[in-house]
């Protein structure tokens, strides 16, 4: 299967000696300056919303990082804002370099495996002229988070709208919780200790309805819909809300709500005040 190209993402590559630290000290997730799987991240806000999310992996002494297109020009203001005069180079690849999807991670590129929930492939990061093999946009990544449960900025969600355990990064290792202080970390400390997280992921089915129709729960408002792909969708909802999960409806219609295989949580669940 050839690469998929993915134009709603954009690739940005941080090196310099302190490209570890600043990184390290700045996003949730834990990036490290060794091989292996990409590391889901976030930068938040102060107040711990997520400003921009993606995946890092180290490769050719360089970090390289997606995220979301629209998110890019916020991400790449403020991580040089917070480089101020770390020895850091923090290119914007958006001219040069493309974003793509690999199912089984034959391409050519900075080539790593997606560690979110298993059996997402890989995220591809390659110069646009070593991409005129890949295929067109396509939803097929789309299908394959939908299916896992697995949520992302762009399609799912906004800027500066949801926390990181809103879209369970604290149960797919995307938040460290060892390492020290970070932007957002104050936040993100109290929702793990207090349990404060009543939104999460739902994978909704048998949807006749478009991104951002209201789902309902007994007829109160729970959340919106996320990237509609074959009648299915991740909605981050209120999981308090959804006392009866045969009660949930879209567009005036019932659909079906489940919870993805890597969830600890419950529908029905009401963890304490945000």
């Amino acid at each position: 299967m050839p690469t998929i190209h993915r134009p709603s993402r954009a690739a940005f590559r941080f090196s310099g000696p302190e490209a570890h630290k600043l990184l390290f000290d700045v996003v949730t997730g834990r990036l490290l300056p060794e091989p292996g799987p990409a590391a889901w991240w976030a930068l938040l806000s102060p107040q711990g919303k997520i400003q921009a999310e993606g995946l890092s992996a180290f490769a050719d002494d360089a970090f390289w990082l997606d995220v979301d297109a629209a998110a890019a020009d916020g991400f790449f203001r403020r991580m040089r804002m917070y480089r101020l005069r770390a020895e850091v180079t923090i290119d914007d690849l958006r001219e040069t370099h493309a974003v793509g999807w690999s199912e089984d991670g034959r391409a050519a590129g900075v080539v790593h495996a997606d560690p979110r929930a298993g059996g997402l492939g890989f995220r591809v990061i390659a110069p646009k002229p070593a991409t005129a093999g890949w295929a067109a946009a396509s939803t097929a990544f789309a299908a394959r988070r939908i299916a896992a449960g697995v949520a992302e900025q762009g399609p799912d969600f906004g800027i500066d709208i949801h926390f990181a355990h809103d879209i369970g990064m604290d149960l797919l290792g995307g938040i460290d919780f060892v390492k020290g202080c970070y932007i957002g970390q104050e936040v993100v400390s109290r929702m793990k200790h207090r349990g404060t997280a009543r939104r999460r992921p739902v994978i909704v089915s048998g949807i006749a309805a478009a991104a951002g129709t209201p789902v309902l729960a007994s007829g109160r408002e729970a959340g919106t819909l996320g990237e509609v792909v074959d009648g299915r969708a991740v909605a981050i909802l209120r999981l308090d809300r959804i006392a009866d999960p045969d009660a949930v409806t879209v567009d005036g219609r019932p659909v079906l709500v489940s919870l993805p295989g890597w969830a600890t949580y419950r529908f029905g669940e009401a963890e304490g005040e945000e």
